[in-house]
């Protein structure tokens, strides 16, 4: 049996440079694990087969049996796998949980069917999947590009803390194509903000309020009408600048301090709003 951490992850910076010829966006990014994650469980089994905690997510369309049967496609193995999923990152709200899970199922297998696979071949086959899968292959602090999928690993960054709000409204179908058609060029720009930040990451400094962006925050209420009954009492518990987690709808704001990131927790707590507070992840955390 192997059990790993499927981490969850946020996008420090998210700049959409322009909408390619093959319907994709090009874009810029700074993804960061965080210390929030699931649970995943490998044991040899005749066939491949998924029990999940959370049951509106146990379906043969989950990235989990998508990953597992293409690793067996592209490797030719005839193996199986009983795989346990435990959730506990919220499901739909920007912090790349399905596609954690279909990461770690890659990394998973991988070891269970001694393909000894490198990380470069496994990011390439769950590149066929999703655009973010790439970037849970490695983990920690890593710049992407393209759509996505093309991965450039960086120094850890310095501790810090998150934040994060999963409000409670409807699920936005279909949300980041939806978001994507929401963006004007004017919401476009250049990737300074990633190439400030991919500075900031190899100098070692630490990240501040200000040194984060998401192209996405400037359509927020667009898309999620219903955040402003969330915003202004995150705001007035003492956050800083707020940002979309992703394509939303959680939200979340960087502490430098933990003890500053618990008592805004607790405040929301107060105020009946879920809230929950994670520390940056390591690399190599799996």
């Amino acid at each position: 049996m192997l059990i790993l951490q499927s981490p969850a992850k946020v996008n420090l910076v998210l700049e959409i440079i322009n909408k390619r010829d093959d319907g994709y966006h090009e874009i810029k990014s700074v993804m960061q694990t965080i210390g929030l994650h699931d649970m995943i469980r490998f044991e040899e089994a005749q066939d491949i087969e998924l029990n999940c905690t959370v049951p509106q997510l146990q379906k043969e369309d989950n990235l989990v049996m998508g990953a597992a049967r293409l690793l067996r496609q592209v490797s030719g193995c005839q193996r199986g796998s009983r795989i346990k999923l435990d959730k506990k990152i919220p499901w739909s709200a920007g912090l790349g949980g399905g596609s954690s899970n279909a990461a770690i199922t890659l990394i998973g297998l991988n070891r269970l069917w001694g393909l000894n696979y490198p990380e470069q071949k496994l990011a390439g086959i769950g590149s066929r999947l999703g655009s973010d899968i790439p970037f849970f292959i490695y983990g920690g602090t890593c710049f992407a590009e393209g759509r996505g999928e093309k991965i450039t690993p960086l120094p850890d960054i310095k501790p810090v803390w998150f934040v994060f709000i999963k409000p409670d409204i409807p699920e936005l179908a279909k949300k980041t194509t939806k978001l994507y058609g929401m963006m004007q060029p004017v919401n476009y720009s250049d990737g300074s903000h990633a190439t400030r930040m991919q500075e900031m990451v190899a100098n070692g400094e630490k990240l501040t309020p200000a040194s984060l962006f998401n192209a996405f925050d400037y359509i927020v209420f667009k898309a999620y009408p219903e955040l402003v009954r969330y915003w202004g009492p995150f705001h007035r518990c003492g956050a800083g600048k707020l940002h979309l987690a992703g394509s939303g709808p959680a939200i979340f704001s960087l502490e430098e301090d933990e003890a500053k990131a618990n008592e805004i927790k607790q405040k929301l707590v107060e105020q009946g709003i879920e809230a929950i507070v994670v520390p940056s992840a390591k690399r190599g955390a799996i």
